[in-house]
């Protein structure tokens, strides 16, 4: 047939419980982590796994119109991202610093990469988040080059599970976090500053709603994620 795109992708598969282990989540901006990942988070507290988060930078480009005092604005967005954290049951968050919105060079690149590393040196994690290989956003694809370059240099095996915020994906996994959905709510809430700009807590939520039609038919909640990797032996 001329113009045959090929067979559709295979259907995602449904996960009711996460990977149980230490838990590493890389973040591209204060906020990224629980508007991407706030229903999987909980429920990792929930069955017991540590969570570290990493927010790689220090997100003073979330406010283009200068509503709030820029002395303190990048310590405003940390405590946000502390706030929200706690709403899901997270207190170990780490942050980078990195400039945001910035085009990086290959030293920026390398810098990067061997933070990560370190990271997974300290975490030594079984699960790694990290946003998923088509984001929009510059900052959220270069943390994708960053964390799988540091994970190929570091020898790590584990489930790396790449996440949804800018651009919607093919999923290969929907985790059902309706049970946590109003911690995440809560999480997103806590942001304020972001808050002042865009309603993004309507918009995730309404992504997490949509993602709950295959297989919850409409009723709940669920985030999406692409297998980077997965433990040798692994069935998703």
């Amino acid at each position: 047939m001329p113009n045959d795109p090929g067979p559709p992708p295979p259907e995602p598969r449904l996960w009711r419980a996460v990977p149980r282990g230490p838990v590493l989540h890389f973040a591209p901006h204060p906020d990224d982590e629980v508007a991407g990942t706030g229903g999987v988070l909980a429920m990792h507290r929930a069955q017991g796994d540590a969570v570290h988060v990493v927010v790689a930078t220090d997100g003073i480009a979330g406010d283009p119109d200068r509503k709030f005092a820029q002395k303190d604005y990048a310590e405003r967005r940390r405590a946000e991202s502390r706030n929200g954290l706690a709403e899901v049951g997270v207190d170990q968050v780490v942050f980078w610093g990195f400039p945001d919105n910035c085009e990086l060079s290959a030293a920026d690149v390398e810098l990067g990469v061997q933070s990560a590393v370190r990271e997974l040196e300290r975490v030594r994690p079984a699960v790694v988040y990290l946003p998923w290989e088509r984001e929009g956003h510059p900052d959220h694809h270069s943390l994708f080059v960053i964390v799988t370059t540091a994970i190929a240099r570091a020898g790590w095996c584990g489930w790396a599970l790449g996440y949804e915020v800018w651009n919607a994906m093919v999923p290969d996994v929907i985790v059902d976090v309706t049970a946590f959905v109003e911690q995440k709510r809560r999480g997103m809430l806590a942001h304020e500053s972001q808050l002042e700009y865009t309603r993004y807590d309507h918009c995730m939520l309404g992504l997490s709603a949509y993602r709950s039609m295959v297989h919850l038919k409409g009723r709940g909640y669920g985030e999406a994620f692409r297998v980077v990797a997965s433990p040798p032996g692994a069935a998703i």
